[in-house]
């Protein structure tokens, strides 16, 4: 028989009130992520951001990017560990706005559960805030989605957008990069958030390792590894643009570091980078030898420990090497820029990791 009482948003599984209580606990976070301009905060209906900053500019370039952390959350969720997968999510878009030579100036976010959990989602915004912090960035809003019926209870997924500027003049990219350049690597912090649907295979489908498995290895648990934040090079690589010549840069990312690297690099040219520069962190190799996965589709799956390349003229690699180094971040000559033939790959990764 039909129910007969009324129908309403709380029984189809929507709860309006878990959601303002979500709000009120993210508030203090999203507060530390501000600029000076900003205007208002959070409960509009839309961000507001003061664009006469942009008057300082002689030609200003808004550049755009929006991108998610993929299957990662799922090894958050299986944790409950979720305030860090937000500072995963602002790398994964500053860092591709950095790329432009752009200043991340904002970012929203979009997180979708299958139930709200209050606590669950300050958690998640609070590592969002923090990553923005770290970015230079403002977090001027953003929104959550509940979706019964489609996602389980804990089941959630997070997508964002930011905004940058940057002067016409100081566009980075292939038209500037040349002969003789030099392809300099900067560390990345681990897996990222990238390839994790490999990863995820390996180590749970094929080898049957729980996240609480201590490796020696990794000198930590595999989950601890595996929820690694994704590091945030926006202020490190602007850093670099302000004291030294920089041609282009490429955010190692899907697709690994030859697909990205060739993505900044004009026709005629290619990139020679030496694989024996550095050596990768053990969770790649772990990945490797684990799934039988042979060292191709690894580099183009996988960072394999290189997060950021610029690509800078010769005379300018000692001052962002140094640069970097003040900055905290571990960095190396990897190779250079050379003529292209036909015969040859836009992007050719040579020798054998150092071990």
């Amino acid at each position: 028989m039909p129910e007969t009482t009324g129908a309403s948003y709380a029984a189809a599984g929507v709860d309006i009130e878990a959601g303002d209580l979500a709000v009120s606990l993210m508030k203090e976070w999203v507060r530390k992520a501000t600029r000076p301009e900003v205007v208002g905060g959070i409960g509009g209906f839309a961000g507001l951001f003061d664009a006469s900053a942009l008057k300082r500019y002689e030609r200003p370039l808004l550049a755009s990017a929006t991108d998610g952390v993929g299957t990662k959350v799922d090894i958050a969720r299986r944790m409950g560990v979720y305030d860090t997968i937000g500072h995963d999510l602002v790398a994964m878009v500053v860092d591709d706005l950095v790329v432009c030579g752009a200043e991340p100036l904002f970012m929203t976010d979009y997180i979708c559960v299958g139930k709200v959990q209050p606590l669950r989602v300050a958690a998640i915004v609070k590592g969002i805030a923090e990553g923005c912090v770290l970015a230079g960035c403002a977090l001027v809003g953003g929104e959550t989605a509940e979706h019964p019926g489609l996602l389980g209870e804990d089941d959630f997924d997070v997508a964002g957008a930011g905004t940058g500027v940057v002067e016409a003049d100081a566009l980075l990219g292939a038209d500037r990069v040349r002969q003789g350049d030099v392809v300099i690597a900067i560390g990345s912090s681990g897996l990222h958030s990238n390839g994790y649907s490999l990863v995820r295979h390996v180590f749970f489908d094929r080898a049957g390792w729980a996240l609480d498995r201590e490796v020696p290895e990794f000198g930590r648990t595999l989950g601890e590894e595996l929820l690694e934040p994704t590091r945030i090079y926006s202020l490190d690589c602007l850093a670099v643009t302000r004291t030294a010549e920089v041609h282009a840069f490429s955010h190692i990312t899907g697709g690994g570091l030859a697909s990205n690297l060739a993505r900044v690099l004009p026709e005629g040219l290619r990139a020679a980078v030496d694989r024996s520069t550095w050596t990768p962190d053990p969770v790649f190799t772990t990945v490797g030898d684990l799934g039988g996965v042979a060292r191709p589709e690894l580099e183009k799956t996988l960072n394999m420990g290189v997060g950021m390349i610029a690509v800078v003229p010769e005379e300018s690699v000692d001052v962002a090497l140094s640069v970097l180094a003040d900055r905290g971040a571990d960095a190396w000559v990897a190779g250079d820029i050379k003529a292209r033939e036909s015969h040859h790959p836009a992007v050719e990764l040579t020798g054998d990791y150092a071990s």
